[in-house]
């Protein structure tokens, strides 16, 4: 269970890197969180965050979305509208359930890379 939270620890802190007006996929996240091949842990992770964020701050789940660009809930369920509605929030285009990844993608820098990611 240690090793679990550990790797939940990973997941919210990468996620809260997201700058907002991006977006990343399951896999880049779980790949920049030092657990490659391991996307679905990155989906059971934000199903996993405190009420009240992690370490006093929120963890913006809604920027995570598949590898093909889509909001991952059904479409027209609360939960994708939801999503939908917080990425429209913050300058996302959303057409459907869909994101342009080449114009919306998160490209951290080695910055970033360096400073905020520490795995």
């Amino acid at each position: 269970m240690q090793k679990s939270f550990q790797n939940y620890q990973k997941i919210w802190q990468t996620v809260q890197c997201i700058p907002e007006g991006k977006v990343a996929s399951y896999g880049q996240v779980a790949d920049l969180a030092g657990l490659p091949g391991r996307a679905r842990l990155v989906g059971k992770a934000l199903g996993q965050v405190p009420d009240d964020g992690w370490q006093g701050k929120v963890v913006p789940w809604f920027r995570v979305i598949n590898s093909q660009g889509k909001i991952s809930f059904a479409e027209g369920s609360e939960a994708h509208l939801r999503q939908k509605q917080y990425l429209q929030d913050e300058q996302v285009v959303v057409l459907g359930s869909r994101i342009k990844m080449s114009e919306f993608q998160w490209q951290p820098d080695l910055t970033e890379l360096l400073y905020k990611l520490t795995f």
